[in-house]
């Protein structure tokens, strides 16, 4: 039997902001969780990103809020500040019919606005760990009204070196809160988080869908980030495209990258949480009667989009969630057709790759970027089809006269066939092939005993000098070490959390004595760099710099 939101006790002024988000039934921990947290239990809710656990956990709290309390009442933790600021956004869209007051905290960000908007009353504050302990440092933040808290993607948050920040957050906490712990796996310190902190918590464990995607051909490309739209536009330029959904990380990014596709000659329209909900069903039925032919998204402003007839689906970034790729993929190839999943691989996407493959149990095949001879050919193919198309039809009898009539004025019959093709194309030049080095996946060395040459243990007495870059990778030196104190879960935590990127494409960290070594992704190094320029560890600098 199937339930309904209104079935889950929730106000009026949340079933119709859910409803206008496209939102039909409660997915299967909706369903579950929502009831749980309204009746006051805690849980622990082991479910993969993409299974509509933000709405599970937000809804509840948001009608749990008391209006006449001033200081914050619900408290949510988040590994990263991209998941921070998309909680956030969720929690506003949730609140649309309510007066609740949603706050975002996270590193990379000045202080003063958090701080201000935090003097002025927060409902919910969503952060991650790092500005969390800044901002009780400060005394600007107080939790001890939190009435409840959650942990999103806890394992994560752990893995990152997370877990004496989150300990420190939760003892700033009533012990009377209601806690909610949201996990993919359930690892034994996850285990001990719970036995410690929560009270007789519900486990609610929901099974991932099964993959099914034979109707759906699956390839990758592999290239740099700075060169994917030119790898997306020559692509654009091959592929038989009849409609494409484009998926990126950010709301920013749907619109600089549909700004760009446009640009190039290649109309595209963003679809993100910063449109209203009119001007969203506007692009989507446009979308849908094939007015516009490429929609850029993120897998949140693309909930709910239910249309039949998606040539394409383009990764333009991979997802940190298996599950959630094959969410993606899935809306191509449907009602009896195939479809077509095409994704953009940079060499820090290389992991989530594999995982990708391990999840669905196949290989997804590597394709090579078409080269600018290719594309030229192609596009004289097409002239030479259109010209031969209308030949066949005969319905070019006035075209006829104005050629007879410059014939005789004195034109070469064939000249004047070969200007007209030039004029034909002409907007080629709207489409200009941009350069693409292409990169070849090759798996890393392996020593006698097949080990991988790159695995080397951290705790190596191996010169620095020795040890190989993984390929793609770039190594950066930070001025701390052993002596200070530093740690590798720091090391991960600080960059993934204020640099924006996933723990898991960092890659081996070296401490030693009095400094240290990471390698990150080669086109990330710069963002690394400058997005953590001024952080300090027990008020030493870090001073990261490329080694």
């Amino acid at each position: 039997m199937t339930i309904e939101f209104e079935q889950l006790n929730l106000h009026a002024g949340l079933l119709q902001a859910v409803s206008e988000q496209s939102f039909t039934t409660p997915t299967a921990i909706q369903a579950e969780v929502i009831p749980m947290l309204l009746d006051g239990q805690d849980i622990i809710g082991q479910a993969q990103t993409g299974t509509g656990k933000t709405a599970a956990f937000a809804l509840p709290m948001i009608q749990k809020l008391d209006p006449e309390q001033q200081t914050p009442q619900g408290l949510i933790l988040t590994p990263t500040r991209e998941l921070a600021l998309q909680v956030a956004a969720a929690l506003q869209s949730f609140s649309k019919y309510s007066e609740a007051r949603i706050l975002a905290v996270y590193g990379g960000q000045a202080y003063a606005p958090q701080i201000n908007q935090l003097r002025r009353g927060v409902d919910i504050v969503v952060g991650t760990p790092g500005r969390l302990i800044d901002l009780l440092k400060r005394e600007v933040l107080t939790l001890s009204g939190i009435r409840t808290l959650v942990l999103d993607e806890a394992d994560e948050m752990l893995s990152m070196g997370f877990l004496e920040d989150i300990e420190t957050i939760l003892a700033a906490t009533p012990e009377t809160r209601q806690t909610a712990l949201f996990s993919a796996t359930f690892p034994n310190e996850i285990r001990r988080l719970a036995e410690k902190y929560m009270h007789d918590p519900q486990h609610i464990r929901i099974q991932r869908e099964q993959v099914t995607v034979d109707a759906i051909t699956q390839k990758y490309y592999l290239v740099n980030s700075s060169e994917k739209i030119g790898a997306l536009t020559r692509l654009f330029e091959m592929e038989e495209i009849s409609s494409a959904l484009i998926f990126v990380r950010t709301r920013v990014e749907t619109a600089d990258l549909a700004n760009e596709l446009s640009l190039r000659g290649y109309p595209a329209e963003a679809l993100s949480g910063d449109l209203s909900q009119e001007a969203r069903e506007r692009t989507l039925n446009r979308f849908r009667q094939n007015q516009i032919k490429v929609v850029v998204a993120t897998d949140v402003a693309a909930r709910g989009l239910d249309i039949d007839n998606i040539s394409h689906v383009f990764n333009y970034h991979l997802p940190e969630d298996p599950e959630i790729y094959v969410h993606r993929i899935g809306r191509t190839g449907r009602a009896g057709k195939t479809g077509t999943a095409i994704s953009l691989v940079s060499p820090g996407e290389r992991r989530r790759l594999g995982q990708v493959e391990s999840f669905m149990r196949r290989k997804i095949p590597q394709a090579a970027v078409p080269s600018e001879e290719d594309i030229r050919a192609n596009r004289e193919e097409q002239l030479m089809k259109k010209v031969a198309m209308w030949l066949k039809r005969g319905r070019c009898l006035r075209e006829r006269e104005l050629v007879m009539q410059m014939v005789a004025e004195g034109y070469d019959a064939l000249d004047v066939a070969a200007a007209a093709l030039k004029i034909a194309r002409a907007e080629e030049k709207q489409r200009p092939i941009h350069p693409v080095q292409e990169i070849v996946r090759t798996p890393a060395p392996r020593t006698e005993r097949g080990k991988r040459t790159d695995a080397i243990r951290s705790n190596s007495r191996m010169a620095v000098s020795e040890i190989s870059h993984e390929p793609g990778m770039a190594r950066l030196r930070i001025g701390l070490g052993r002596v200070q104190g530093l740690k590798p879960g720091e090391v991960v935590g600080i960059i993934a959390s204020h640099a924006n990127i996933p723990g898991s494409v960092i890659g081996k960290i070296q401490i030693q004595d009095n400094r240290s070594f990471v390698d990150v992704p080669a086109e990330l190094v710069q963002q690394v760099i400058n997005s953590t320029r001024n952080i300090h560890i027990r008020s030493m600098r870090m001073d990261m710099q490329v080694a």
